[in-house]
């Protein structure tokens, strides 16, 4: 069937090969002085190597009004002139102000109709509802239809992820409830999930090595979803590609896992959680339109 709308999202995404993914992206620019990449111009590999030998730290940009205006372009036109209803997926705006580039970028296309939706999270949680609004416009399912399944994926997804250290956190003034959870003892390593009521980090475990957070990730998932579910996973990972292994095999000890996908960081997002950081996005059973 033909799409009744198209589908447009933020740098905010860490896409999967296994799902609807690939979608128009309004990215994110990571910043190191003067020197300035966009999400896609710059490898992780680089990133790392900046990292580790710039004296500069850097910093990530949102994207432009001009930037989510092209995506909506991209996600909106059809062959012979034909413009689309967008909807358009925005990084939590408790992290990030794109939502208001977002709505701002409304007035350079008046021609596209755009509804915003606020997924009030990242990473490869944003990957799962990005997915549920591709699956409905290739379906040729209603908008309607399309913020049903991407509000139910939300209510079921909870994202987690730990990070080496948290100076990179602290760096990019984002540590907040996170730092005040863990007090001074700052060599242990966090469990943060993006707390529902204001989108922003929370910290909900602790770990006094990498190795135990890896466990302490997996005891969060399992304390979410209740041991035995059966659960799709979006794993990601930073500078250790094996940390998403392990973790996996940790959670395939608990529950039965239906769908699994890996992810790299995207560099703008690695530029926060520092080089080595691992987390997941689990939600239980089949997709909701599966059911």
């Amino acid at each position: 069937m033909s799409p009744l709308f198209g589908v447009a999202t933020d740098g905010g995404l860490d896409a999967f090969a296994g799902l609807r993914n690939d979608v128009p992206v309004a990215p994110f620019s990571v910043n190191f002085g003067s020197k300035s990449y966009r999400t896609r111009e710059i490898s992780r590999e680089d990133l790392f190597r900046e990292l580790q030998t710039n004296p500069v730290h850097p910093t990530s940009s949102q994207p432009t009004p001009q930037d989510w205006a092209a995506a909506y372009r991209a996600a909106g036109e059809r062959e012979g002139g034909t413009v689309l209803p967008v909807l358009a997926l925005t990084i939590s705006s408790g992290l990030s102000g794109s939502r208001n580039a977002a709505e701002q970028a409304r007035a350079v296309v008046p021609e596209t109709p755009v509804t915003i939706h606020d997924t009030r999270t990242l990473s490869a949680a944003q990957a799962f509802q990005v997915h549920a609004a591709a699956t409905a416009s290739e379906r040729g399912e209603t908008l309607e239809t399309a913020l049903d399944w991407v509000r139910r994926t939300y209510e079921e997804t909870e994202l987690y992820f730990t990070i080496e250290t948290l100076e990179y956190l602290r760096r990019g003034g984002r540590i907040g409830r996170v730092q005040a959870t863990l007090g001074g003892l700052l060599n242990l390593k966090p469990v943060i999930t993006v707390e529902r009521e204001t989108g922003a980090y929370t910290n909900v475990g602790r770990a006094r090595s990498y190795k135990g957070a890896i466990e302490a990730v997996a005891d969060q998932v399992t304390r979410r979803h209740g041991e035995g579910t059966p659960l799709r996973l979006g794993l990601l990972y930073g500078s250790v590609r094996e940390d998403a292994d392990v973790l996996l095999e940790v959670i395939e000890r608990r529950h039965p896992v239906v769908w699994s996908g890996f992810a790299g960081v995207n560099p703008v997002l690695n530029v926060h959680t520092g080089p080595r950081a691992l987390g997941v996005a689990a939600a239980p059973g089949a997709w909701v339109w599966e059911r």
